[in-house]
């Protein structure tokens, strides 16, 4: 599997308005877009820095994976995604080599990336993604 570098990192976040504040108004960062993906039931807000972003992901829904996350964890990291040259590659590697994964094949994200995600079980905690631009 060849990984690129980190894609970016995903912050869950109850308001992408509020959120996005500090990234604008401190760091002087802007918000490039913001996009719904409503199979995952969530709005992303695309902070671009450098080859990685930061998106900040607002649930749509009281049952999305991020409000759960949020009422489980608090507002924060969610996840970390690293970038790879062939994602159905790196699956098919990620499966021989016996890792736990939440995706066993790509699905649609935000930006049109292919994703895939690893059980945090295999990463010390860690919800890691798997994406292909």
């Amino acid at each position: 599997m060849k990984v690129k570098h980190i894609d970016h990192i995903g912050v869950a976040v109850k308001s992408i308005d509020q959120a996005g504040k500090f990234y604008t108004e401190i760091l002087g960062l802007g918000i490039e877009d913001v996009e719904n993906v409503a199979e995952q039931k969530v709005n992303v807000a695309f902070i671009p820095i450098t080859d990685s972003e930061v998106e900040l992901l607002e649930s749509t829904d009281p049952d999305g994976p991020v409000a759960k996350y949020i009422d489980s964890r608090g507002e924060g990291v969610q996840h970390i995604a690293f970038r790879v040259e062939n994602i159905e590659e790196a699956l098919e590697e990620l499966k021989e080599r016996g890792v736990r994964l939440i995706d066993q094949a790509p699905r649609e994200g935000a930006g049109g990336a292919k994703i895939a995600f690893i059980h945090p079980k295999e990463t010390n905690g860690v919800l890691v993604e798997i994406c292909e631009r």
